[in-house]
């Protein structure tokens, strides 16, 4: 008896052990499947609800599209950013908020050294509020045109329409209709 007991002990360890490495697999296969799954950007869809985002601002407070929204103009790189820059500059301050206009910049690419102490301090003294993405995976389903600002009509966060602009002028005329 004590024979086959002191076997079973001395096999205990190596059963232990492949349970354990058995169990450690699936539980990072399940994870790994619940973060790819969880981090699957939605695209933007006409005719579709707008994805829900969950940004912060310049300032680092919560952002977010209203459903009274009815423009957003998305910037995914530097040429888009300056020309959305270029544009609000020289508009009155609340433009944005009188046509119901969101500015929502990918700074995903963006060195993360650059970011914190260039970029984001020289946006807090912009006079607008901007949703900032700084995760490349967020917005990367998103559309977006080399060098274009896209521009996404919404009704009550429906997708309307989706267009590209790359001129001062027609950026200035998409935020006067």
């Amino acid at each position: 008896m004590t024979k086959i007991f002191s076997r079973q002990i001395t096999r205990w360890p190596t059963l232990q052990r492949q349970v354990s490495a058995c169990a450690l697999g699936l539980m990072l296969a399940l994870g790994v499947t619940q973060l790819s799954l969880a981090q699957a950007p939605a695209p933007v869809v006409v005719g579709q609800a707008l994805p829900a985002l969950n940004l912060k601002d310049q300032h680092d407070k919560p952002w977010q599209i209203k459903p009274s929204t009815r423009l957003v103009m998305f910037a995914a790189g530097r040429k888009a950013s300056n020309l959305m820059q270029a544009v609000l500059q020289a508009l009155p301050k609340d433009q944005l908020t009188r046509k119901n206009a969101v500015y929502l910049a990918d700074m995903s690419k963006m060195p993360g050294f650059i970011t914190r102490t260039f970029a984001l301090p020289t946006l807090r003294d912009m006079p607008y509020l901007m949703g900032v993405s700084l995760d490349e995976t967020t917005l990367a389903a998103w559309p977006r045109q080399t060098d274009a600002v896209t521009l996404i009509e919404l009704d009550q966060k429906v997708v309307k329409g989706i267009r590209y602009v790359t001129t001062e002028a027609d950026l200035r005329a998409a935020l006067e209709r």
